[in-house]
């Protein structure tokens, strides 16, 4: 099937010489991108009109926890208030509810979220493994991201170590090293394809190292080299002091001690680390997955992006969990990640740009997950793009540098179209594929049955369910 994307206003591609295309046409074949061009000719299935319209390539989210879009907007876990243990000591009783109707709306609902504004890729972080939920949560997630037709990474994560022992999970959502590997194998040969324009891969993701025995995180990164799977997990976010108790040794230092480090691993946050550090996941070519919104709302320190570029260090972008988010909207994501920079810019030497964000968002988003097909828009690579209404009244005046556009500038609202793999997946500020209004409803009575009639935390808003 050929699609035609006619006379847009501007393609910003994100290519490796930073093109952008004006007053020009995208043709897509299928699945892949056949052609980027003035007055592109060709008889096409469909030709989408883009007078005033900005492209872009489709976003990348390489941090998130889906489960946590249904305990969002609740001020009884006020996580800008409260300290990092009692955070997790009020939010931990309510994830142990948890079950895989759960996992489906709320996958379903962050995925929503990020196809809206502009994501075409995400990964997810699923740790949350119950009684209720056993081990068939990612294989709801899979079914939601197929039916949505988002591309997806799905972490298998894991948390081993029972809280007599020092972890902070409650023992429900502990499980053994030996159930967490065998799960990961049946993943893999269920929904991994490693081939071009995949829509679904397996990366093994124990959840972090103090919840974790050694062990787990050593026969992870077997597992994952045999399987030729990528490695993640939480790090540097303030866990070190923990780790010196333990093993006497910082978090990275560890976790390059049993190989938890290269090329086919990325961290999320990584606030903690020093100069040095980062230095060394730049020699490694280890990527950080640096989220900004949380960051704000705990109180963290802010990566200091100017010199991670200077010292050659990959990083992408990710939304994060609800709970400490509350939103999936990585456009948002983004413009947050840029003030921040600025914010420090003058006591730091600098600031990256508005597209420097974008770029991290996309390109670097690729290079996070392994991807050579996605991230930038180009001859033959996947069909991932949206696009957006830059002839709107709020964007008067900003058309005239549609690369730093986005984040500089902001856009508010949903994208003016989303397509993932070839196929529109948001227009017209529908989804395409689902009847979102049913969805909702579902959505909404499955939080109320499982989260909101058992959970104290729920207790003052009775009035609003």
């Amino acid at each position: 099937m050929l699609v035609l994307f006619k006379n847009a206003n501007a393609i910003v591609s994100c290519d490796q010489k930073d093109r952008v295309y004006y007053k020009s046409d995208l043709l897509v074949e299928n699945k892949k991108i056949k052609q980027i061009g003035k007055n592109i000719d060709v008889k096409a299935d469909r030709t989408i009109d883009c007078t005033g319209k900005n492209i872009y390539p489709g976003l990348i989210n390489t941090h998130h926890h889906f489960f946590q879009t249904f305990v969002r907007n609740l001020e009884t876990v006020d996580y800008p208030n409260m300290s990092v243990p009692q955070w997790l000591d009020t939010i931990y009783p309510i994830f142990s509810l948890i079950d895989n109707e759960v996992i489906y709306y709320s996958s379903l609902t962050a995925m929503s979220d990020l196809i809206k504004h502009g994501c075409t890729t995400a990964f997810d972080h699923q740790y949350c493994y119950t009684d209720k939920t056993q081990n068939k949560a990612v294989d709801y997630q899979m079914k939601a991201a197929s039916e949505l037709g988002i591309r997806y990474h799905a972490g298998r994560g894991c948390n081993t170590l029972p809280k007599s022992k020092g972890s902070t999970m409650p023992d429900v959502m502990v499980e053994s090293t030996e159930t967490f590997i065998q799960d990961i194998e049946r993943l893999t040969n269920k929904f991994h394809d490693p081939n071009e324009f995949s829509m679904s891969q397996i990366v093994v993701a124990p959840c972090q190292p103090i919840n974790s025995y050694k062990e787990t995180f050593e026969e992870s990164v077997k597992i994952a080299r045999k399987l030729n799977l990528r490695l993640h997990t939480h790090l540097g976010e303030g866990e070190n002091s923990i780790m010196m108790d333990r093993y006497s040794m910082r978090t990275l230092d560890w976790c390059e001690d049993i190989g938890f480090i290269g090329e086919d691993v990325w961290l999320a946050h990584c606030w903690e680390l020093n100069s040095d550090e980062y230095k060394k996941l730049a020699l490694y070519k280890t990527s950080i997955s640096h989220c900004p919104s949380p960051a704000i709302l705990g109180g963290f320190p802010i990566l200091e992006m100017k010199k991670l570029k200077d010292f050659g260090t990959h990083v992408s972008l990710g939304c994060d969990g609800s709970a400490t988010n509350d939103s999936s909207n990585l456009l948002d994501a983004m413009r947050i990640a840029f003030l921040m920079q600025c914010y420090f810019g003058k006591e730091r030497g600098g600031s990256i740009s508005s597209y420097d964000v974008l770029k991290m968002a996309t390109v670097e988003g690729a290079y996070s997950l392994g991807r050579k097909d996605i991230g930038y828009l180009s001859e033959n690579m996947a069909a991932d793009l949206f696009m957006i209404d830059a002839s709107t009244l709020e964007l008067t005046g900003s058309i005239h540098d549609p690369k730093n556009l986005i984040a500089r500038c902001g856009v508010t609202g949903n994208v003016d179209l989303t397509m993932i793999n070839g196929e529109v997946v948001f227009e017209n500020g529908k989804l395409t594929k689902i009847d979102e209004s049913k969805l909702n409803s579902e959505g909404e009575k499955v939080c109320t049955k499982i989260l909101r009639n058992n959970s104290s935390a729920f207790s003052p808003y009775k009035n609003g369910f």
